[in-house]
């Protein structure tokens, strides 16, 4: 088999379904549950196989389950040697940065879990403490979708460029008022706005609150000196332990996340020639074929994916 070097891409919020652990369970990584239940309090093995859908669109429950699947299928994929090269870089979409830090081994297990468990509450009180909601611009360039965002706050409304997904897919937070106001705008700029089922204004400054509790639990979180290279949302620059992860964690919650850039870093200085969906879903690999059409990439989503 050809040692080519890959990226591992690990999904965030949103990946979620009912019974999204039932591929997993009978493979020898499903005992990774028992050490995420244990310093979460949450019972994951219940939350990956019998919570109802609906009760996983909370987002410190989504969060845990998106990234207990994540790192249940790249510690079964390890095992089984199936990711297809030598991993070189490592990323993750918002939440899906966790497990990006674990597979990289900048954090232990119970160390990101423990982390996720205090974002997804920390979010989940700064979305019911004010309100918002998200939306995708789809087909319009992100520089006419920040132009709209801005002259929109200067008419007072709160809106902010939230993801920067792919050529063509820029997802937008703030308040309801502003989201709506947006969708009767976008046709302006050759765009149509998709309302996401979401909890909350994520990755705007509605989640400064958040941020805020969030940092102390950074603080106190022991980030190994040096790991493999891991491409941070908040800056699409690659990181390999000689940097400052509870600040990056921290900015995070309320700057856009810099996806479609992450992956120009991942197969443009770090060389990646394969990238690696690793987890629920195949959202990241229909990303990657809009941003990099010519590059390989594969979505290990399900046991049946690592033969």
């Amino acid at each position: 088999m050809s040692r080519m070097p890959v990226a591992l891409l690990f999904p965030g919020q949103g990946t979620q379904k009912e019974a999204m652990g039932e591929p997993w369970k009978e493979t020898p990584s499903w005992e990774l549950t028992r050490q995420i239940s244990e310093v979460t309090g949450e019972d994951i093995p219940e939350l990956l196989l019998h919570t109802p859908g609906e009760r996983l669109r909370r987002t410190d429950l989504a969060q845990l389950a998106v990234f207990s699947v994540s790192v249940i299928a790249h510690a079964e994929a390890v095992r089984r040697d199936a990711l297809g090269g030598t991993v070189v870089a490592c990323a993750g979409h918002s939440l899906g940065e966790y497990a990006a830090l674990v597979a990289a081994g900048a954090l232990t297990l119970p160390a990101a879990a423990k982390l996720v468990a205090a974002r997804g509450r920390a979010m989940r009180r700064a979305a019911e403490a004010v309100e918002g909601t998200m939306g995708v611009l789809v087909a319009a360039p992100l520089t006419e979708v920040a132009a709209l965002t801005a002259r929109m706050r200067e008419d007072g409304l709160e809106v902010w460029v939230a993801n920067v997904n792919a050529p063509g897919q820029t997802v937008v937070s703030g308040s309801a008022e502003g989201i709506d106001r947006l969708a009767g705008e976008a046709p302006s700029i050759g765009a149509k706005l998709i309302r996401l089922q979401v909890g909350g204004a994520f990755h705007s400054p509605y989640m400064e609150p958040a941020a805020d509790a969030l940092r102390t639990a950074l603080k106190d979180t022991a980030f190994a000196p040096s790991h493999l290279t891991v491409v941070a949302n908040v800056d699409a620059e690659a990181h390999s332990g000689d940097c400052d992860w509870p600040a990056l964690g921290t900015r995070q919650l309320t700057s856009p996340v810099l996806w479609e850039q992450s992956v120009h870093t991942l197969v443009g200085p770090l060389g990646c020639r394969r990238l690696v969906e690793v987890g629920p879903g195949r959202t990241l690999a229909g990303l990657v074929r809009r941003i990099t059409p010519d590059t390989e990439v594969v979505s290990l989503d399900a046991p049946g994916a690592l033969d």
